[in-house]
């Protein structure tokens, strides 16, 4: 139909051929091309390490009795005021096997956890003694979700439930019993957008051909059920969310939890207890359905980071596979790292990551 046919004004006419020539702007696009990844993987040390940060005392002189003791009372007031949750451990919730729980992560801390009690071995009863897990949440209680607000294409309302489905994501993708036993992570790959081709790829290969570059495990934690079974049905888990407006007004959550899963053989009769610690950093965008093309209720990966320990450091079979204390090999060629030390960035932690080389954990 020709200009001189048509009922509209020339303004409108002039706009069309515009968005004609250079694409409607309201059309919605595809999801971002590629999702970043990253892994790195340690190995636990052979031998038992040192506490961390643990402290040997000197030997006491009898001249300088009541000038220490004065100075013991000092720093313990000093101490008490600057920083009262720490004081709990030295009481007994902090020595590997207390039980008082950590308040919620809701901002990076400045150190990482004190351990007094690190040669302790877990066991059957206590899978979380001498780690610093044991005064951490169950499950998702361990995963702080910040307050909700209108951000971005969202309303509070709907900032609220995708948070809550973010944490969805992380149940259904890291703790879940079946997924965790070797099966494959349906209710989580469900909440990712199907329209983000490269992540598709990698869903659709990682659990047939696992390669480094397609690894199950840089988002679902899996161990070989024949191999390997959990030790009770707790999972310990560290980490916070966070959220911001992202690119075309979507709403950009960042997840950081770490994740202790104790295990043992599947044999009977095994009772040798470890640990696999597993580190991920996950960032979703949940797109406005009208700037970018995508299925309602899921989210595109905008990154995704791994830092595991003790899950297989030379060989990618696409599950968490734990070496126990008898077959541990020599330290890995990358530097010492300490598990559960949440005060250094994901990014700042991984910035040797791509190195090739498996790294050595300084505790269990």
């Amino acid at each position: 139909m020709g200009k001189g046919d048509s009922s509209i004004s020339d303004e409108e006419w002039e706009r069309f051929l515009r968005e004609s020539e250079a694409g409607a702007p309201s059309a919605p696009e595809e999801p971002s091309a590629r999702a970043r990844m990253v892994t790195r993987r340690l190995r636990e040390q052979s031998g038992q390490p040192q506490g961390w940060r643990t402290h040997q005392p000197a030997k006491s002189r009898k001249g300088k009795a009541w000038y220490v003791v004065g100075l013991l009372v000092l720093v313990a007031l000093i101490v008490v005021a600057v920083a009262p949750d720490r004081v709990t451990g030295w009481f007994g919730g902090d020595d590997g096997n207390g039980n008082t729980p950590l308040a919620a992560e809701s901002e990076r801390p400045d150190q990482p956890p004190a351990t007094q009690a690190a040669a302790q071995q877990p066991t059957l009863r206590e899978p979380f003694r001498g780690s610093p897990a044991v005064r951490w949440a169950d499950g998702t209680a361990g995963i702080d979700v910040p307050a909700a607000r209108a951000t971005g294409w969202m309303t509070k309302k709907q900032v609220e439930r995708t948070l809550e489905k973010s944490r969805d994501f992380l149940a259904a993708s890291s703790l879940d019993p079946g997924v965790l036993a070797g099966q494959r992570p349906t209710e989580a790959i469900a909440l990712i957008n199907p329209r983000q081709r490269d992540v598709r790829d990698y869903v659709k290969a990682a659990f047939v051909t696992p390669t480094r570059e397609n690894d199950p495990l840089l988002l679902f934690s899996r161990f070989p059920k024949a191999k390997i079974k959990l030790v009770g049905d707790v999972v310990k888990t560290r980490g916070r969310m966070t959220y911001r407006e992202g690119e075309r007004g979507a709403v950009e959550v960042t997840t950081d939890v770490t994740y202790v899963y104790p295990v043992t053989r599947a044999e009977q009769g095994s009772d040798e207890v470890v640990r696999t610690i597993a580190r991920r950093e996950v960032v979703m965008s949940w797109d406005d359905p009208a700037k970018v093309i995508t299925e309602p209720g899921t989210f595109s990966l905008v990154s995704y980071k791994v830092d595991s320990t003790n899950g297989g450091c030379d060989t990618v079979t696409g599950y968490f596979v734990p070496t126990f204390r008898a077959e541990r090999p020599a330290a890995g060629e990358g530097p010492e790292v300490d598990p559960y030390d949440r005060s250094t960035s994901m990014e700042e932690r991984m910035r040797d990551a791509d190195d090739g080389k498996c790294g050595t954990a300084t505790r269990e």
